[in-house]
């Protein structure tokens, strides 16, 4: 996805049909490959530093406990 997107036809998505994905899951893989994508690439662009370790730990252990959606 990240280096053929133009290519990208319905013929690609019948593996993951096979595997048990509908059109709706499809979509959330898509969007979240193409945001972290984009947030790599800015990320990198714009020269914010990269979380420590550590701090990649915490969340981690934030996300575990608390789940990855903050209400």
């Amino acid at each position: 996805m990240n280096h053929d997107s133009p290519n990208i036809t319905a013929a690609d998505m019948q593996p993951l049909y096979a595997a048990g994905y509908d059109d709706e899951a499809i979509w959330y893989a898509i969007t979240v490959c193409s945001l972290f994508n984009f947030y790599n690439r800015w990320i990198d662009s714009t020269g914010v530093h990269a979380l420590s370790d550590d701090a990649h730990r915490q969340g981690g252990r934030r996300s575990a406990s608390m789940g990855y959606a903050r209400e």
